[in-house]
């Protein structure tokens, strides 16, 4: 029996994966900038809402079909728990709470639950090049944030913040991974719609008293349009687009370009507010994109 190589291919879903990345780089600064006027919890139930109701109608007029199978429903009920209720709080919460950049980080360790949470429930085999891939690609995100002036602060300021962020990463690992069974079963855009059917009344509830609480006289326009580019782009648009990428590529492989969030972030500021690009910068970024070659490279019997 002789091994042979199995080098990855560039198709249309890594060009959607590459435009979520973008989608997600450059949501963290712009919620970041919202929640200076709207409540964590006012914005997240305004958003995911949106998100949701938007989703389910492209679902309607795309596919003509809302129907789900009824061995379904426990797995989307789960995932919509644990990707739209859960990962939704700790992500908006901690983010108030931490500095953007710092959030972005945390956020960035998601692939490393996701390939361990594969490999416990035998979804994923990873090699041992894999693994490395995984790890280069995590270091590479930690040295783009320390290269950009950031660090992990500990603060009694932060420090809830950074650990129910890092919360946010475990939540989306676990949804990542955990739904490649319901995408083999449904479509990536029905199963996106179903799970925010059953994960985003739960935060909406939450949210009530933040709701009546909020003073919307004083949220401006550029508040407002935050709100309608992460409710449409980075949520409506970007987790149809992840669910495809785990339904194509498996949820290891899809998690990894994760990492790229950090890389979108530099080259974002580099481009819209002119900040330059540190040597260690490029070195991390580097480091992230071999890391994601090694995650994707195949050796097949």
């Amino acid at each position: 029996m002789t091994l042979t190589c199995k080098k990855p291919t560039f198709s249309l879903v890594d060009l959607g994966l590459l435009l979520t990345v973008l989608l997600w780089a450059a949501n963290i600064p712009i919620v970041k900038a919202a929640l200076a006027e709207l409540s964590p919890l006012s914005f997240d139930a305004l958003r995911m809402g949106g998100a949701a109701l938007l989703t389910v109608i492209c679902t309607w007029i795309i596919e003509r079909d809302l129907s789900l199978p009824r061995e379904a429903w426990i797995q989307v009920v789960v995932l919509g728990f644990i990707g739209h209720f859960c990962y939704q709080i700790l992500f908006i919460v901690g983010l108030a709470r931490t500095t953007a950049s710092v959030s972005g980080l945390l956020l960035g360790t998601s692939p490393l639950f996701v390939a361990l949470i594969g490999t416990l429930t035998r979804t994923e085999k990873l090699a041992a090049w894999n693994w490395a891939g995984v790890v280069l690609a995590f270091l590479g995100a930690c040295l783009l944030a320390v290269a950009a002036g950031s660090r992990l602060a500990l603060s009694s300021q932060t420090l809830w913040g950074n650990l129910m962020t890092l919360g946010a990463a475990l939540m989306w690992g676990a949804y990542t991974a955990l739904s490649r069974h319901l995408v083999q079963r449904i479509s990536p855009l029905k199963a996106t719609a179903w799970t925010m059917v059953a994960g985003v009344p739960l935060l909406c509830f939450a949210a009530i008293p933040a709701l009546r609480s909020q003073n919307w006289q004083a949220v401006s326009p550029p508040a407002w349009l935050g709100l309608a580019y992460s409710s449409v782009l980075a949520i409506a648009l970007a987790y149809v687009l992840w669910t495809t990428g785990v339904q194509r590529l498996g949820s290891a492989r899809t998690s990894v370009y994760h990492y790229l969030v950090p890389v979108g972030t530099v080259l974002l500021a580099r481009i819209l507010l002119g900040e330059s690009l540190r040597p260690l910068q490029l070195v991390g970024a580097a480091a992230v994109l071999i890391g994601i070659a090694l995650v994707r490279y195949r050796r097949e019997a």
